[in-house]
C-alpha cells in the first residue's frame, strides 16, 4: 500500500515516471506504474478490480482490517486521473469487494469519485464481486463495453481473445532482481489482449504460470510488464521465474 501511495505523491509531484508503450488489437496504449491503462487515441483510461470497501466487507464479517483501503486507493486513482485527464473512465469490475460495498460507502468517497468524474464519463463494469452495479455513483454500469474497436470486460473469455481487456485475475509475475526473487503485479498482454492488475491496494496477484491463465495467451509473443517500485519492467513469458 505505501509503495503505490509513495508514486502517487510522484505523479502529484515533478518527478513523474514514465510509462510503458504497448499495443492492443492494433491500438496503441500506455501501461502506468501506478496500474492504470490509458489509451491515447480515444482519451480513455482504464483501471480494474479497485475493490472498494474491502476493510470494511471484512469487517462486516467480523474480520478488521485497517479501514484505509478506499482512502488509500482513491487517492492512486486520483493521481492517475491528474495525469492523463481521460475522457473516459472504464473501471473493470469488482469495483467494489461485494455487493453493498457502494450503498455503504460514507458520503466522503463519494465525494472523492464525484470529484474526479466531473467533466468526464464514467463506466462501471459490473464484477463477480458486484455484479448489481454501483448506488448514488456518477456513471453507467454495464456487464461490458464495446469500444474504440476494443472490447472491455471483467473476466476474461476462454481462448485467444483479440481485442480485449480484461481484469478478474490480478496477474502477477515473478523476476530475479540482484539475487533475490521479487514478485509484483502486472499487465500481461500478447498484443492481442490484455490483462490488468489489480489497482486495489490491499488486492492480491495470481502469477502467470497459474493453470487459469492456461490459454489466454500466446506465450512466445506474452510481456508482463510488471509494476515496480520505480518504473515499469517489461520481461518476456519465457524469461519470468516459474
Amino acid at each position: 500500500m505505501m509503495n503505490r501511495l509513495a508514486l502517487a505523491r510522484e505523479l502529484n509531484g515533478i518527478a513523474a515516471m514514465p510509462g510503458v508503450e504497448t499495443s492492443v488489437h492494433g491500438i496503441a496504449a500506455v501501461c502506468d506504474p501506478l496500474g492504470g491503462l490509458y489509451l491515447p487515441d480515444t482519451g480513455v483510461l482504464v483501471v480494474s478490480d479497485l475493490h472498494l470497501e474491502k476493510g470494511a466487507a471484512f469487517a462486516r464479517r467480523g474480520m478488521m482490517l485497517p479501514p484505509y483501503d478506499t482512502l488509500a486507493t482513491l487517492t492512486v486513482l486520483s493521481a492517475v486521473i491528474a495525469r492523463y485527464d481521460p475522457k473516459l473512465v472504464i473501471s473493470l469490475g469488482d469495483n467494489f469487494h461485494d455487493r453493498i460495498g457502494s450503498a455503504h460507502m460514507p458520503d466522503a468517497f463519494r465525494t472523492l469519485i464525484s470529484d474526479m468524474a466531473r467533466g468526464r464519463e464514467w463506466i462501471w463494469i459490473n464484477g463477480n464481486h458486484d455484479p448489481d452495479g454501483t448506488v448514488d455513483l456518477p456513471g453507467a454500469c454495464a456487464d461490458e463495453l464495446h469500444y474504440g474497436g476494443l472490447t472491455f470486460r471483467h473476466e476474461p473469455k476462454d481462448g485467444l481473445q483479440s481485442g480485449e481487456i480484461a481484469g478478474h485475475l490480478h496477474p502477477s509475475a515473478t523476476v530475479r532482481r540482484r539475487e533475490k526473487s521479487i514478485r509484483r503485479p502486472c499487465f500481461a498482454t500478447d498484443g492481442a489482449r490484455l490483462l490488468m492488475p489489480a489497482f486495489g491496494v490491499m488486492s492480491g496477484g495470481l502469477d502467470l504460470r497459474h493453470k487459469a491463465m492456461k490459454g489466454l495467451f500466446d506465450q512466445p509473443s506474452l510481456i508482463a510488464h510488471l509494476l515496480g517500485r520505480d518504473r515499469i519492467y517489461s520481461v518476456r513469458f519465457g524469461n519470468l521465474l516459474g
